[in-house]
């Protein structure tokens, strides 16, 4: 096993003079007259550590095998590097080639390939370098996430992956049975759990239970969407990040999500700089001018009535019409937080008809106590609400959403919620990988997760 110490990324931190040993996959070898040049990496780093083996050290049949893709331990002694963007190589004294990779037939001999390439080939796209950069950024978001929540006190909460119910009123969900398909119209009573059960869309009502008796929890898990999308921004499997606050109303939910991007995304500019710049430089050179205006911005906050007149006054022509009573896509986000507002922007009230069940109904009867947070760039990037807490407002609206499916017998302990030590309560969702994106600069939603479930793809 590594240690820290003798990962990549801390050898090239390390003083010349020293022994130690490197371990890690080679991304190219080049050859002098009576030197080897292996650049080696172990994930660690942006940066290869360039290892130095004088001839005779290894046998020529292994310096051969010594090609793009091969895995080594190489000990020996740092010196100063006279090469440029590193103060340290290692001069090799014994190598061990652990594997080879014949250079034949190991797909990323080639210097340069497309993303669209990469993903045909996800066995082993993570030792390029720019899989390298995004899941150590990856990495570092998921340790911000939990920094933040665990730093407030909230609990960490694993809600279930199956599930008999459906958080978004009407979605469309993977179903779990043990019944044979083949056999029929299929009776839910004979299935391992005695009704129809679903991969879950959602860990927020099952959140809202703990948040009754923790106050501040949050969950962090995969969920899951059986849309037959085939785009560059739909998964079918994908995390959530969900936190759920007791005593907490829609002016709470807000303060939380905007403190909570900026948290994140400071992180990363912090742990990851160069990973950032890598991905900068070949995907996105606007890229951390865009993340440190949003660490350095104060969010906008509008209601959506006044968001549908500010786009109305515009004189700006949409694909999508606008008016008050429709969902607003991206080219409306992006418009007012790119051209008008010029910053982040919370929306907040939207029409009741277009929100899910559980937010809370406002006193004027149309509108709801729902929140999106829109981000230059991307658009919406968190949704959110205070939840309804009257057990009997609750209960109705749940009737109302009976042409849609919903059974209000299914949602009876839902219901108690509000019968047993009821409080207001607030919460919201992120998407992992939507953040992932805007972090990284790829497009691509496929690019940001390690194995992405899209239709007619399960590889691994």
């Amino acid at each position: 096993m590594i240690q820290p110490d003798s990962y990549v990324r801390s050898l090239l931190k390390r003083s010349p003079g020293e022994t130690v040993t490197a371990r890690g996959w080679v991304k190219t070898r080049r050859d002098s007259k009576n030197v080897h040049f292996v650049q080696l990496n172990d994930g660690s780093s942006t940066t290869d550590l360039q290892i130095v083996i004088d001839q005779g050290v290894v046998p020529p049949e292994t310096i051969a095998r010594i090609t793009t893709g091969a895995c080594l331990s190489v000990e020996g002694e740092l010196v100063a590097s006279p090469g440029k963007g590193q103060t340290v190589e290692l001069k090799a004294v014994t190598v061990t080639l652990h594997g080879g990779a014949d250079p034949e037939h190991y797909p990323l001999q080639k210097k340069k390939h497309t993303l669209e390439t990469l993903r045909e080939i996800g066995h082993l796209r993570t030792r390029s370098n720019t899989f390298g950069a995004v899941f150590r950024v990856r990495n570092a978001l998921a340790s911000a996430i939990h920094k933040f929540f665990q730093d407030r006190g909230f609990l960490y909460v694993h809600t279930p992956i199956i599930s008999a119910s459906d958080a978004e009123g009407a979605g469309s969900m993977f179903g779990v049975s043990t019944l044979d398909p083949a056999a029929g119209a299929p009776d839910y009573t004979q299935d391992f759990f005695g009704r129809r059960t679903y991969l879950t869309v959602s860990g927020q009502l099952e959140a809202e239970i703990f948040a009754m008796a923790f106050a501040n929890v949050y969950t962090f898990g995969p969920t899951f969407r059986a849309e037959n999308s085939n785009t560059p921004r739909h998964l079918a499997e994908f995390y959530m990040i969900e936190p759920e606050m007791a005593f907490c109303d829609i002016h709470g939910d807000q303060d939380l999500a905007e403190a909570f991007l900026k948290f994140q995304i400071s992180y990363v500019l912090e742990t990851c700089r160069p990973d950032l710049e890598f991905l900068a430089k070949w995907y996105d050179p606007q890229l951390i001018p865009t993340l440190e205006a949003v660490v350095a911005s104060q969010f906008e906050r509008i209601s959506y009535t006044e968001a549908i007149a500010l786009l109305e006054k515009s004189g700006k022509q949409f694909e999508f019409p606008t008016y008050w009573g429709v969902d607003l896509q991206s080219e409306h986000e992006r418009y007012l937080t790119e051209e008008l507002l010029k910053k982040p922007v919370i929306v907040t009230n939207y029409p009741k008809e277009i929100k899910a069940f559980y937010m809370r109904a406002n006193d004027d009867g149309k509108t709801v106590a729902a929140m999106d947070v829109l981000l230059p760039r991307i658009g919406e990037i968190i949704g959110g609400s205070q939840r309804e807490e009257r057990h009997d407002v609750l209960q109705q609206r749940i009737r109302e959403m009976a042409h849609h499916g919903m059974k209000e017998e299914s949602y009876w302990w839902y219901l108690d919620l509000r019968r047993f030590g009821g409080v207001e309560h607030a919460g919201f969702g992120m998407g992992f990988e939507r953040m992932m994106m805007y972090l990284t600069g790829m497009k691509n939603i496929r690019d940001v997760i390690p194995f992405p479930r899209t239709p007619g793809n399960a590889e691994f």
